[in-house]
């Protein structure tokens, strides 16, 4: 199912002790990608989408010198949020939490009002915990953007 968040509403900017956000750059591109095809491989080609734009859509989390996590927005379809992944090892530890709200973030800096946050599977909570976001009626996969996949 999908959901929605209302950007008017967001949290502040909060990051984890020890850990910097921030938009991905050129150069680090391949290690990004690297890191999303070893940790998250259905997701590649969704964050090379979000890498591609000017400025990108991509959001790092970097704890002493290693990725830590990515997330992205507008990489499946305009005013979408995701996907994102933190490393195992960091979950829990508000990473994702705090790449979440960076993309919603620049998402309403942008001039966006709401944001979709796509096939939301088991971390429907997640989102509403962090950010207020609600089900979208009639979303599950097959009736949303992702329903067009092959």
């Amino acid at each position: 199912m999908d959901m929605l968040v209302n950007l008017n509403r967001l949290p502040a900017l909060a990051v984890p002790e020890g850990v910097r956000v921030v938009r991905a750059l050129p150069p680090d591109r391949q290690k990004i990608l690297d890191f999303v095809a070893r940790n998250f491989p259905h997701w590649v080609d969704e964050c090379a989408m979000a890498l591609n734009f000017q400025p990108n859509a991509c959001f790092i989390a970097v704890r002493e010198g290693r990725l830590a996590g990515f997330a992205c927005y507008d990489a499946t379809a305009k005013g979408f949020f995701g996907p994102i992944g933190v490393e195992e090892g960091e979950r829990g530890s508000g990473v994702g939490k705090a790449l979440l709200l960076h993309c919603l973030h620049a998402m309403a800096w942008d001039g966006y009002g709401y944001a979709a946050i796509g096939w939301c599977g088991g971390a429907k909570e997640f989102y509403a915990k962090c950010v207020g976001a609600v089900p979208i009626p009639n979303s599950e996969p097959e009736d949303s953007v992702y329903g067009r996949m092959i």
